[in-house]
């Protein structure tokens, strides 16, 4: 008796067609994951390397150098191109500053260094240019007689001035030559002058001296400034006018004058006077100085 050939069942076809299709899906799937995996991997690599050369390698000092030559505007939407931008800023601006501090310090030692080359030290209070001379009433003939110079200006040079260390006077670096102040630098300075007019009746003055003192007069301080010029120069004048009673017993006045003045090394200053026979040499009234300012 024959039996009859084997085959498959329909259930066994249907699960051998369910078993090829996950086969092909579970291929699918690994396929597509290898993909997308690798090309991730390409895009992480091109992004890392891109970030990395926006502040690396020799584009970045040409960029520095072209900064500003190059218009924002074309490349504002590139954000590595903004980075370079704003760091390139930065770089150029503590450049700058680093580059001032050191030109400032070599210009302060080059300074320095010339001035301790050439000998300019600053003045100090041991090397000041200073003098006040005061009135000396001891001296008899303490203004020069009238029309005794050529070169004497208008009224009468007071020759004699205490110049030593008593009372008030004093000179610092500058020498006192027949009452005239030799200037030893040239630079500016103060001058400053006070002559004390004091008219005292006595009974024993001639009757024509006293009326001719108590005229009206006009008092006159001159400071004059000599140099190589034939004539003394008219730096300062000061007056006023006196007019004394007969009934007074006396009268005082008292004319002061100071400016800044620039003299020369060699030049000389004094001071003359109109009226000499009523000047009072008072040490405190009467007196004459200068000092260097600059």
């Amino acid at each position: 008796m024959m039996l009859p050939a084997a085959g498959l069942s329909p259930g066994q076809t249907c699960g051998a067609v369910l078993v090829a299709a996950v086969l092909l899906q579970s291929v699918c799937v690994a396929v597509t994951f290898l993909y997308f995996t690798n090309e991730l991997k390409q895009l992480r690599d091109t992004y890392s390397k891109s970030s990395i050369a926006c502040l690396t390698g020799e584009e970045m000092g040409n960029f520095i150098q072209n900064l500003d030559l190059i218009e924002s505007e074309d490349r504002a939407a590139d954000p590595c191109w903004q980075v370079k931008w704003h760091l390139g800023k930065l770089i150029k601006k503590m450049m700058s500053r680093s580059y001032e501090e050191n030109i400032s310090a070599v210009n302060a030692d080059r300074t320095l260094t010339l001035s301790q080359t050439d000998g300019q030290q600053p003045r100090s209070p041991v090397n000041r240019i200073a003098a006040h001379l005061t009135g000396n009433s001891n001296r008899k003939n303490s203004l020069s007689p009238r029309n005794s110079s050529p070169r004497r200006g208008n009224g009468q040079k007071i020759n004699n001035w205490e110049s030593s260390r008593k009372g008030h006077s004093f000179l610092y670096n500058v020498e006192l030559r027949n009452g005239e102040l030799v200037i030893p630098q040239t630079g500016f300075y103060y001058i400053y002058s006070q002559t004390y007019f004091r008219f005292r009746e006595n009974e024993n003055e001639d009757s024509d001296l006293l009326a001719q003192i108590r005229n009206p007069k006009q008092l006159v301080q001159y400071v004059y400034k000599l140099t190589n010029y034939p004539e003394p120069i008219l730096l300062m004048k000061s007056a006023r006018t006196s007019c004394w009673s007969k009934k007074a017993e006396y009268g005082l006045y008292s004319i002061y004058q100071g400016g800044v003045f620039q003299l020369k090394r060699e030049d000389r200053i004094f001071v003359s006077v109109s009226n000499g026979d009523i000047v009072d040499m008072d040490k405190e009234a009467s007196f004459f100085g200068a000092f260097m300012i600059a």
